[in-house]
């Protein structure tokens, strides 16, 4: 790839009719095309532009990409020639246009709009592609961290799929210095991918022509428009002559500041009315949503946060303010403070009022649902969390993870939704790890039972489970809740591994059980399990136990910011020494269900057909395993490569 030529332009099309075949050729070509046009301009566009302005960005680079193809619209019947050059090329050139800042403009800054507006314009509404899951997250953040010409690379490779030398070409010819340097960029990133990427890509999540609609601030556009009423009758009065000029004497108080941004309240029963059952649908609570000196204190701590105001910022959470008017969902005393919180549409924002002065907290909550819009912390104090419970939350019970055969204590829950205080988790000797058992109610579709834990974030993490093989697993090994006594089970033993402390910022822990074991000398059964914690910003990190009938689960390796036990990273192998009952010392092993060998490498070597392996071996015996996959790759054990497999 690196010493070859980078691709030659086709030559330009002769056709009698000169300019206007070339159009009507490039028109037709767009009008097939249309859709993966838009989808490759959407992915190239900065995430920072937002899913609306992005997604009419696209359509609009996409439609006026027209006049520039024409020019340069290969001959369709030319050996080796792409038709689609021309249109692809002048979307990648003017989606990294719009990559680029512009010369003064503030960097971190949203880019500015354009004072003439071009077709497409949509008014009065918010329109976004349909949301995805943890996978999609994950890649559109990692898509984002890439520089603009090497995520406009991946794309064309993965989406497109050109070449490498066909894909440098395009970007030499989009105006990109260091093509070769971007290729190569795309590559690391699609390597550490693996080909489970190309599917997430083409996705509902990435596509611009399936969208979502949704009505823009309708309380904030009905100000405006009366504001504009007013600011033209305004402007009649003076040219009248009707102006007054006044002047405060001195001693005179400043006339009152204008008030903060207005806030949006939800209607108490949309949230039985609406598809989007997440924290857009909560109605404004507490017993001091009318108290406007204590919203406009927030907002302006919130705004400008006063020099020694603590903030405590989710991991990959914006401190910046609110973009729009914010949604209130709660104000109130809580224990005698002061509590306020907001929503952004992106955020949660927490302000807090106590003796020692004025705190806030923020963090990420782009695409909640059901279940992890749920429930949020609305104060921690005493060793003990109260909670706020969304509207549509049924029942509430607090249970212990580690007493699976306890039944859940019933949680009282105020009108208002906030509940009694709950125990926070406690640390050394892993005495109690309480977590929410909450029913959503009959009234929507989701109507269920799910678990929250307590991980030290704004919001609780989602608990869910994912049997053995054969042991009513869904075929697609999908995680389910974990309310059965199976995941109670399994999550009694894994409780104590999850991380209270650094938990914030944790969307989701998921227990997967991938394997079972009998271990030798009368070891009994066990079982292999890969909890991995999915944040709100996208990467996950593993925990992988071995887990004994009547014991503690025994942790064998954690890896950070890994695809293992993902949708991206469906198979894993694990390695451990162990004691036998008897004395001896073993090497065990396991792997998940598409494993059929695993080889032992080192001071002992072994090779064992079937997913499991136990060859004794010394206490201080150095010693690796990979397994081999039905597909014919090769698999290393999880913190030794990446998860996607490689060939021997």
């Amino acid at each position: 790839m690196e010493g070859s030529r980078p691709m030659v332009l086709s030559p330009l099309s002769r056709s009698p009719h000169g300019s206007r075949d070339r159009l009507l050729h490039a028109e037709r070509r767009l009008a097939e095309r249309y859709a993966e046009l838009v989808r490759l301009a959407y992915l190239v566009l900065p995430a920072s532009l937002g899913r609306h302005r992005r997604v009419l960005a696209a359509h609009a680079l996409v439609q006026r990409s027209l006049p520039d193809a024409t020019a340069a619209v290969p001959a369709p019947r030319s050996p080796g020639a792409d038709p689609d050059l021309s249109l692809r090329l002048a979307v990648v050139r003017g989606a990294l246009a719009r990559c680029r800042r512009p010369r003064l403009w503030p960097e971190g800054a949203r880019p500015p709009l354009l004072l003439v507006p071009r077709l497409p314009v949509v008014f009065g509404l918010r329109l976004a592609p349909r949301s995805g899951g943890a996978e999609e997250m994950a890649l559109g953040q990692a898509l984002s961290d890439l520089s603009a010409p090497a995520r406009a690379a991946f794309v064309l490779l993965r989406v497109e799929g050109l070449t490498a030398d066909h894909a440098r070409g395009v970007l030499e010819a989009a105006g990109v210095a260091d093509a070769r340097s971007a290729v190569r960029e795309a590559a690391r990133l699609d390597t550490s991918l693996g080909t489970a990427a190309a599917a997430v890509l083409t996705s509902d999540e990435f596509d611009a022509c399936t969208l979502r609609a949704r009505p823009t601030d309708l309380v904030r556009r009905r100000r405006r428009m009366r504001l504009a009423a007013l600011s033209v009758l305004a402007g009649a009065l003076a040219t009248g002559g009707l102006a007054a000029v006044t002047h405060s004497a001195p001693g005179t108080p400043d006339p009152p500041k204008p008030r903060s941004a207005p806030l949006v309240r939800v209607d108490p029963g949309t949230w039985a009315d609406t598809s989007r059952v997440d924290f857009t649908a909560w109605p404004a609570r507490g017993d001091r949503v009318r108290d406007r000196a204590l919203l406009d204190r927030a907002l302006a701590v919130w705004a400008d946060p006063p020099s020694g105001t603590p903030v405590d910022r989710a991991p990959g959470t914006p401190a910046d303010p609110p973009p729009r008017a914010p949604r209130l969902l709660y104000a109130g005393s809580v224990d005698g403070h002061a509590v306020v919180v907001f929503h952004d549409g992106q955020r949660l924002v927490r302000y807090g009022e106590s003796g020692t002065g004025e705190q806030l907290a923020l963090a990420r909550v782009d695409d909640a649902d059901v279940t992890t819009a749920a429930a949020l912390v609305l104060e921690e104090r005493g060793g003990a969390v109260r909670y706020l419970l969304a509207p549509w939350v049924a029942e509430s019970s607090v249970r212990d993870l580690l007493r699976p055969d306890a039944p859940a204590r019933p949680l009282p829950v105020a009108r208002d939704g906030v509940t009694a205080p709950v125990p926070r988790w406690t640390g050394g000797g892993c005495g109690h790890r309480p977590a929410l058992q909450l029913r959503s109610s009959p009234a929507i579709a989701e109507h269920h039972a799910f678990l929250l834990a307590d991980l030290g974030g704004l919001t609780p993490a989602h608990l869910t489970y994912t049997p053995l093989p054969g042991h009513g697993s869904p075929p697609a090994r999908e995680p389910r809740e974990a309310t059965g006594p199976a995941a109670l089970v399994a999550w009694g033993q894994a409780g104590c591994d999850l991380d209270p402390a650094g938990g914030a910022g944790v969307r989701a822990v998921n227990a997967w059980d991938f394997a079972e074991q009998d271990l030798p000398d009368g070891g009994g059964h066990a079982v292999w399990t890969c909890a991995r914690a999915d944040t709100w910003q996208g990467p996950g990190n593993i925990t992988v136990s071995l887990r004994r009938p009547g014991g503690d689960a025994r942790v064998v390796a954690r890896v950070r910011s890994t695809a293992a036990c993902s949708r991206f990273g469906r198979h894993v192998v694990a390695r451990t020494h162990w004691k036998s009952p008897r004395g001896h010392w073993y090497v065990l092993a396991a792997g998940s269900r598409a494993v059929t060998s695993l080889t032992l490498t080192g001071d002992v070597r072994a090779t064992r057909s079937g997913h499991t392996l136990a060859v004794r071996a010394p206490k201080d015996a150095s010693t690796e395993v990979r397994a081999h996959l039905a597909s014919g790759e090769w698999l290393l054990e999880v913190g030794s490569a990446p998860s996607g497999g490689t060939r021997p």
